[in-house]
């Protein structure tokens, strides 16, 4: 079996930028209003052993952050920064997440 390691801030940076390289319009100007520079956030179920998760995207109740043991984006809801409220093993691409994102703010 495998060691698991987290996954590099220079790795999410990079998946940040293929998206932006390649992202629909629509997608591409929600991730301008939303992105935050990525930083880890705290999530108490399973972000122990990685000292957190990438968080690239907030809204007023939501973050969008990497599950690097799944291998892709979820969202989450959240109420305190630095605090994701609920684990999720989405394996979404951003882009995935940022759809997503778009119909759970227009409800």
């Amino acid at each position: 079996m495998a060691t698991w390691n987290p996954i590099s801030k220079t790795e999410i940076l990079e998946k940040i930028k293929f998206f932006e390289s390649n992202g629909a319009p629509v997608l591409i100007s929600l991730w301008n209003k939303y992105k935050v520079p990525v930083v880890k956030w705290q999530e108490k179920e399973y972000g122990s052993k990685g000292n957190g998760f990438w968080v690239v995207a907030t809204t007023n109740s939501f973050v969008v952050w990497y599950n690097d043991i799944e291998e892709g984006f979820n969202i989450s809801e959240y109420k305190t920064t630095g605090e994701i409220d609920e684990y999720s093993c989405e394996q979404d691409d951003l882009a995935i997440s940022l759809n997503k994102l778009s119909h759970l703010i227009s409800n």
